[in-house]
């Protein structure tokens, strides 16, 4: 808002202005109106020579890197990160490739069709496989902890706008998009890193990193549907960027073998609880919950956001846990949504919540879970750094095994859940397609993030009256709510500290949580690795901002 015009309107607007007080991404004092571009147009430098403002050469010319010396850079991930690394470094003039072991949006629509009418998992492309990353097939929120009006976030934004978001995205105090619009996003977005001259290639999983004195020099890649190192091709790079979402655990275990520095990190795991979403229009409007009208009236389809502290009784001491509490929140609300799987492995089960843009669907979903730490991945310690990756597949196992195999999903009433009883009357009806089973959920979890589940939700009902219901079901389990790990780097570079020519970002990463801070870093990323190739001579803070840090760990 504008303060001054604010007050010539309403002078006594002052007595709320005076109290607020600055808070990253929720309220921010601008000295002055800011205007940040799309970033194609930033770093459209179609004139020859060179952009003082922005302190980029045109390489598209051969001025500074001629056609046939361009640094080659592999980027591996087609999520957020990896797109926008790949529009950066190939509109500054890199011979980027673009690798994903996953299918384009248009085939990976038709293998998750599959999956959801004849339980045919394609371990290569699925919910979290594929062009767009795992964003792509979940919810589409563009909401971030890092700072909505921040130069890079509104610059993401609004390439997003440019590739054909709607523009109330930049105005929306949650934006979001919906899977049947990010679909034709990406479209357009690989069609204009085509035009770039980036080289993507789909069905191609990176098996090896090559690696000579400390330096990574390129990387063996094989056809994703064939055996790792089935027909392996071997392809030189001056840098990689390592782009991968949280569920490559493969590439974990590749990156582990070359001693490449990797330390456990929290994360979250808990169920998904589904409503009626009527319900939850009544809960959060009350009377007004007749104006929503399947999100085509007066007001917007309801959703929630809740933080819970819970006391842990998991603590076995003041040194092992200080604070003696564990974080309980919602994780990714779908509002007029469904639950789907994201399983990458049969023999696992995992789940998430998605919508469309319309948000139409008579179901509300939102993971409830609880976080995690290195100390309760000790029974996995054997595993080293990987140890939340054996933490998350032991009870996605236990999942599968509890539901009884091909995709069908252990639930629960949370009725039921709260008194510690098998549901034996008819569940009630749930949104997930694959078929649900009556299952003892509160045996699941260990104690310490069971009650903690608990305590919440009947916290979350003194607050929400009709939350804690016969007609909600609990869905087991969600496990994937961010990297369980982080691969560490220099914080201006962007360079893995232990491997040169490696740059680690994103969600896979550890240094970000969600669809707009993967895109940001992967953005910083780029701007970072282009200087450190000369093709780019600018200060990307004087016109994007200092990047804010990541921690990878996320709660919305």
């Amino acid at each position: 808002m504008d303060v001054k015009k604010l007050l010539d309107v309403e002078p006594r607007a002052w007595d709320f202005i005076a109290r607020l007080e600055p808070k990253l991404g929720a309220v921010e004092y601008m000295p002055k109106e800011k205007l940040a571009s799309d970033l194609v147009s930033m770093l459209n430098v179609s004139n020859k020579g060179y952009n003082n403002e922005l302190g980029i050469s045109d390489t598209h010319n051969g001025s500074v890197c001629p056609q046939d010396k361009k640094p080659r850079v592999a980027v591996i991930g087609s999520g957020p990160s990896g797109l926008f690394a790949s529009l950066v470094l190939g509109e500054l003039g890199a011979e980027v490739s673009l690798l994903e072991r996953g299918q384009p949006v248009e085939q990976r629509g038709r293998d998750i069709g599959a999956l959801a009418v004849r339980r045919i998992l394609q371990t290569e492309s699925n919910f979290c496989f594929g062009e767009g990353g795992a964003g792509t097939w979940s919810d589409g929120k563009l909401v971030t902890r890092i700072g909505k009006n921040t130069d890079g976030v509104q610059a993401v934004m609004k390439t997003f706008v440019h590739f054909g978001a709607p523009r109330n995205i930049l105005v929306d105090g949650k934006p979001h998009l919906g899977t049947d619009k990010l679909v034709p996003l990406l479209r357009n977005f690989r069609h204009h890193l085509g035009e770039l001259g980036v080289t993507i290639r789909f069905n191609t999983r990176v098996d090896d990193l090559i690696v000579e004195d400390g330096q990574v020099k390129g990387i063996m890649v094989s056809d994703s549907q064939l055996l790792p190192g089935s027909g392996s091709q071997k392809l030189s790079f001056d840098a990689v960027v390592l782009a991968v979402g949280h569920s490559a655990r493969d590439t974990y275990n590749m990156l582990q073998q070359h001693n490449v520095d990797i330390s456990p990190k929290s994360f979250a795991v808990g169920l998904r609880i589904e409503h009626p979403q009527e319900l939850i229009n009544s809960i959060q409007y009350s009377e007004l919950a007749t104006e929503v009208q399947k999100g085509r009236g007066r007001l917007p389809v309801a959703d929630y956001k809740i933080v819970k502290s819970v006391s842990d009784i998991g603590a076995e001491n003041e040194l092992d846990n200080a604070e003696k509490s564990r974080s309980c929140y919602s994780f990714c609300m779908c509002p007029g949504g469904q639950v789907v799987l994201t399983s990458t492995d049969p023999s696992e089960l995992c789940i998430n919540g998605m919508s469309f843009s319309r948000r139409a669907s008579k179901w509300a979903n939102s993971a409830l879970v609880v976080t995690v730490s290195a100390h309760d991945f000790k029974p996995f310690e054997s595993h080293g750094s990987l140890a939340g990756v054996e933490f998350q597949r032991e009870f996605e196992r236990r999942a599968a095994t509890m539901g009884g195999g091909n995709f069908v999903v252990p639930a629960q009433r949370v009725t039921d859940f709260i008194s510690n009883r098998l549901s034996v009357t008819t569940l009630p009806p749930s949104s997930y397609r694959l078929g649900v089973r009556p299952s003892k959920l509160h045996e699941l979890f260990p104690p310490y993030i069971t009650e903690a589940l608990q305590q919440s939700i009947i916290m979350i009902d003194r607050e929400m009256p009709g939350f804690l219901c016969s007609e909600a079901l609990l869905h087991g389990v969600e496990t994937r709510t961010s990297s369980p790990l982080q691969i560490s780097r220099h914080g201006e570079t962007y360079e893995s500290t232990s491997l040169r020519g490696l740059y680690p970002v994103g969600e896979g990463a550890g240094y970000a949580g969600g669809i707009l801070s993967a895109a940001v870093d992967g953005m910083y990323c780029g701007f970072a690795l282009a200087k450190q190739l000369s093709l780019f001579h600018g200060d990307i803070e004087s016109f994007l901002g200092k990047a804010q840090k990541q921690t990878g760990f996320v709660k919305y």
